[in-house]
């Protein structure tokens, strides 16, 4: 998909994973994926119905509404077993990519969300300036994603969170500008 100046592509995450850019069409099972009511924990609400989650897509597919922001999605796709598991995404405005992940519940535990954050991190890093995430402080599992992707935590919190940093070198800040796949949902571990 060309969106802008940067092509959305599929990125490896590793030998299992694959980060293929979301699609309207991907709601029906990430509806499934997505459907654990443990997936809220952190963040609160409910799992979306289908129609709520289709509609979402379409919002995101639209593009951010803000000028200079961009909206990055990928669904999470595990090889082996062929289906969807997760998601990453990242919000990007002036240099700085704020990114969140979430994996399915029926995935977690596998090291899924590690390779999947650390994929995204490796395509942002070239592209951005300062990656960041914002994660619950009593969210282990979302810290070690946050670290294993090169991510450190500051003393920063924003709404209740523990601001994450991974600050990149590229000159290549603004080649992100257009790749407008939907909000980031501020790197609860979480595609809200």
């Amino acid at each position: 998909m060309v969106s802008g100046k940067v092509v959305i592509e599929m990125i490896p995450a590793g030998e299992r994973l694959e980060l293929v850019p979301l699609e309207v069409g991907h709601a029906e099972e990430m509806t499934v994926v997505l459907g654990d009511s443990a997936l809220h924990a952190f963040i609160g609400g409910t799992p979306e119905s289908f129609e709520e989650l289709r509609a979402r897509y379409v919002r995101w597919a639209a593009g951010a509404p803000e000028a200079g922001t961009t909206w990055c999605n990928w669904v999470i796709r595990a090889r082996d077993e062929g289906r969807l598991v997760g998601t990453v995404q990242a919000t990007v405005a002036d240099g700085v990519a704020e990114v969140a992940w979430v994996v399915g519940v029926a995935w977690q535990g596998r090291g899924y969300a590690s390779e999947a954050a650390r994929a995204l991190v490796g395509w942002l890093r070239p592209r951005v300036r300062t990656v960041v995430a914002c994660i619950h402080p009593d969210h282990a599992a979302s810290a070690a994603v946050a670290r294993a992707a090169g991510l450190v935590p500051t003393h920063e919190v924003c709404d209740g969170e523990v601001r994450w940093v991974s600050v990149t070198t590229s000159a290549a800040v603004d080649s992100v500008a257009s790749c407008g796949r939907g909000p980031s949902g501020a790197g609860r571990a979480s595609p809200w």
